[in-house]
């Protein structure tokens, strides 16, 4: 095999892994935007401070449209292993906070873990990332 050849093929090789180690770490991170475990509504996850913040920028039944903007998420740390943890997650239907854990998983899933005090006593839910023309709500 010619040097040139020899060349050409490494400098692909270092391209491709480039490329999928990119696209590898956007596919772990927390942030954006993801359908929740009921699939009844979308939350951006977005950066604040030094820590992770969501509102709901998506509502399936616009009877529901009242929720689109409300922040419910907030002060999630990061705590390593791409973990983010001692923040708080707002339950609508309980009208209650609980602390929160998020965990990214790759493969475009979420894992948003609730709990009241321990997290012995929790609730995990896997979010899936929204795809890219969900339609906001107007508020958001």
């Amino acid at each position: 095999m010619s040097r040139i050849l020899k060349r050409a093929l490494a400098s692909a090789a270092v391209t491709a892994a480039t490329f999928f180690s990119v696209s590898a770490s956007q596919a772990s991170e927390a942030t954006g935007i993801w359908i929740d475990h009921t699939g009844r509504g979308a939350v951006e996850i977005v950066n604040c401070g030094n820590g992770l913040c969501g509102r709901v920028v998506w509502v399936q039944d616009a009877a529901n449209s009242e929720a689109c903007g409300m922040q419910i998420i907030g002060n999630a740390k990061p705590v390593g292993g791409g973990r983010y943890d001692n923040g708080w997650i707002y339950d609508p239907d309980a009208s209650r906070r609980y602390s929160v854990e998020i965990t990214p998983l790759g493969g475009g899933r979420l894992k948003v873990m609730g709990y009241a005090g321990s997290k012995f006593l929790s609730e995990t839910m896997i979010w899936r990332r929204a795809p890219s023309n969900l339609k906001r709500c107007s508020s958001a």
